[in-house]
């Protein structure tokens, strides 16, 4: 089953419920996928949304919402915050697993050593070799700085 498909069951679902935040997320999920179609559309690409980038919308949507979180927080907001949360909770069912620090090393380090990467300058063909295998399963804004790291310890810096 798609991602799509998985989205409009679980917003049927909670629709059957009656869990109105839920669906409430689940109807912002949705909202950006058709956004995301709407601007492919526009550009005269085909329509249709693949899963890798339902994935990536889903990512930035749980980033963005980390961050909200985070602001309301240290804004004595607490009830905004645990709001925030659980919409974190609703998307993060759609997501992969997360990749653990050892795995993103192990990664990282295959990644480098697949593309032929020396030096610093390489660093951007091998975040792309990245997203296209572990996009929805790594914080690419955490990763960067380990590639960086890996490519420098070879001597490319």
């Amino acid at each position: 089953m798609d991602m799509r498909t998985r989205v409009n069951t679980a917003l049927k679902q909670a629709m059957r419920e009656k869990a109105a935040a839920r669906l409430s997320t689940l109807r912002l999920i949705n909202a950006a996928i058709k956004d995301r179609e709407i601007a492919a559309r526009g550009d005269g690409e085909d329509a249709s949304v693949s899963d890798s980038e339902v994935l990536e919308i889903l990512g930035k949507m749980t980033k963005q919402r980390k961050e909200s979180a985070r602001a309301y927080e240290e804004g004595g907001r607490l009830d905004l915050a645990a709001r925030e949360r659980e919409e974190i909770a609703v998307i993060e069912e759609f997501l992969p697993r997360q990749l653990s620090e050892d795995e993103v090393e192990k990664a990282v380090r295959e990644t480098v050593m697949e593309t032929g990467a020396e030096s610093i300058r390489d660093m951007g063909k091998v975040m792309a070799a990245l997203k296209s295998r572990y996009t929805g399963r790594m914080d690419f804004g955490k990763v960067g700085p380990k590639v960086k790291d890996q490519l420098c310890a070879g001597g490319g810096c």
